[in-house]
């Protein structure tokens, strides 16, 4: 029969079943979307293009890069093109393409 040292098995720390949300009111997680989930006139800022090379050098040069913020200005029905202001000027981009755009949605979010 064995005998447990109390003394051993009181100094013994248990993780909390909930420590993890700890972290996370900290650390926010960011809303993360494609451009053709946001909502109209929401101010993002872009986190990466999921496109080939030659869609990436195209927004590259539209101005559509990391880091830019852009708004998304109208976005025309039945999966018609978006059209985006980026640096001041308005661009018109296809649908296929918006929705390669990841974008971060701040804090803004309806449920």
């Amino acid at each position: 029969m064995a005998v447990f040292n109390d003394k051993k098995h009181t100094s013994i720390k248990r993780k909390s079943k909930y420590s993890w949300w700890k972290n996370i009111k900290h650390n926010p997680i960011p809303l993360i979307k494609c451009l053709t989930e946001c909502e109209l006139g929401s101010v993002l800022t872009v986190l990466s293009v999921n496109a080939g090379l030659g869609a990436k050098t195209r927004l590259a040069n539209l101005g559509i890069v990391p880091g830019v913020k852009i708004t998304k200005k109208k976005a025309a029905p039945f999966r018609g093109p978006v059209e985006i202001i980026v640096k001041g000027t308005s661009i018109v981009i296809g649908r296929g393409l918006a929705s390669k755009i990841i974008v971060d949605y701040g804090n803004s979010c309806k449920f």
